[in-house]
């Protein structure tokens, strides 16, 4: 699964500095593929959609912040647990139930994002 931030969150930021991948951004900002990877050319996101790298993609949440999924790989190949979830001081990042993804999905994302 990757994961997900409730609605619960407070805002406080904790979470972002502390993912590989860059996953994690404050509501309402633009993202790339790039940012915090090793990507530098065209990615394909899930559901196909081809996108460059630095091409600017919509927020996922507006009101607080949020990860996209594209770039979540729950911190395997990483760490043990996923960051986000260890230091988030209401236990707003939490599986995603609508995204159920295997050990082997994840490590191949982050292979993807981490050439």
């Amino acid at each position: 699964m990757a994961i997900i931030i409730t609605d619960e969150c407070i805002n406080c930021g904790a979470c972002e500095p502390e993912c590989p991948n860059n996953a994690i951004y404050e509501g309402g900002v633009e993202w790339t593929i790039a940012e915090g990877t090793g990507v530098q050319n065209e990615y394909e996101l899930e559901g196909g959609n081809m996108v460059g790298a630095n091409d600017s993609q919509g927020p996922v949440e507006e009101d607080f912040y949020f990860i996209v999924p594209d770039k979540c790989t729950e911190c395997k190949g990483f760490h043990e647990e996923p960051q986000c979830a260890a230091v988030c001081p209401v236990d707003c990042c939490v599986p995603d139930p609508d995204r159920e993804e295997t050990e082997e999905v994840l490590l191949a994302r982050k292979n993807r994002l981490h050439l």
